[in-house]
């Protein structure tokens, strides 16, 4: 049972980064889509500190 919550942990913790992903890079399209060159660098820099 204690494996079952600590693979299930772990699969929420990969699935919240890779939300967190899939929105920065949304947000970096809207944002160069919009020309908004101090948004991009911004979440250029969240995207490299994400990994």
């Amino acid at each position: 049972m204690l494996t079952n919550r600590v693979e299930a942990a772990k699969k929420a913790r990969e699935l919240h980064r890779q939300n967190i992903q899939k929105s920065l890079e949304h947000r970096l399209e809207v944002a160069k889509a919009e020309g908004d060159e101090r948004l991009i660098r911004q979440l250029e820099a969240e995207v490299k500190y994400s990994g």
